[in-house]
């Protein structure tokens, strides 16, 4: 099972690190929405919806960012269009 533990992303081209599928972490829920923690402050929605769209359609990517300073929070969330192409990216992406 997902853990939700591994490295931290610098940048682009190093390793994603904390991601948690929704629906592992749910009572019975299921769903395609996947957090990506341990991004880098630069990383910004079109770099994430690029790394992720290898793995299937992605259809919504947000970096939270800070509500006054407007910098990222360095964690933000990918949701696919089906929880086969999110698992894949997670088997992918996890811990790599």
């Amino acid at each position: 099972m997902l853990n939700g533990r591994g490295g931290m992303l610098r940048n682009a081209a190093t390793p994603f690190g904390k991601l948690l599928n929704w629906s592992a972490a749910s009572s019975s829920a299921r769903t395609s929405k996947l957090f990506v923690g341990g991004l880098s402050y630069d990383t910004n929605e079109t770099t994430l919806k690029d790394t992720f769209s290898q793995y299937g359609d992605v259809i919504a990517v947000r970096v939270i960012c800070h509500p006054t300073m407007g910098k990222s929070k360095a964690f933000g969330f990918v949701t696919f269009s089906s929880e086969d192409e999110a698992a894949a990216a997670v088997r992918k992406m996890n811990g790599a």
